[in-house]
């Protein structure tokens, strides 16, 4: 037969066990939480009036290659609209990379709510051509990450 100081340390660690798994599925809806604000705030940022602008002047833009882009609009940094409007566009998106790479944000949701593939498929000859005249592959990698998992998710 068990004793009361027996009985006492089975209960303390009972309460222990339930404290801790309160504590774990509390950690869990945090996380949860977190990343919901995150991906609220990120569609937030994408319907101002600021980002739209962008984003409609990339998706409209008409050019046959990326020589044709800087021919017709300037050169990237030239601080004119449509060059600072694909910047704007593409730094949106390489951020949401970063944060999908980093599993801060789930892709489900990403995918819900943001135009990935639609603008990259726009973007991606730019982005292939800043990578040429620069030198550098890594030009909106996360941009191009997002996409790649986007088209993962479908299969």
């Amino acid at each position: 037969m068990l004793d009361i100081p027996s009985i006492s340390a089975i209960v303390v660690a009972i309460g222990v066990i339930v404290g801790v798994a309160f504590a774990i599925l509390e950690l869990r809806n945090l996380v949860k939480t977190r990343q919901t604000d995150l991906v609220w705030k990120l569609y937030s940022d994408l319907n101002t009036d600021e980002f739209h602008q962008a984003w409609t002047k990339v998706i409209n833009l008409e050019f046959k290659n990326y020589n044709d882009l800087l021919e017709k609009h300037g050169q990237l940094f030239s601080g004119n609209p449509i060059p600072a409007a694909i910047f704007k566009v593409a730094n949106y998106f390489e951020g949401v990379g970063v944060l999908l790479h980093r599993k801060l944000v789930d892709i489900g949701i990403v995918a819900d709510l943001l135009p990935v593939e639609m603008t990259w498929e726009k973007m991606k000859p730019i982005v292939e051509g800043m990578r040429k005249q620069f030198n550098d592959s890594r030009f909106y990698e996360w941009f191009e990450y997002l996409y790649n998992e986007m088209q993962r998710r479908k299969t």
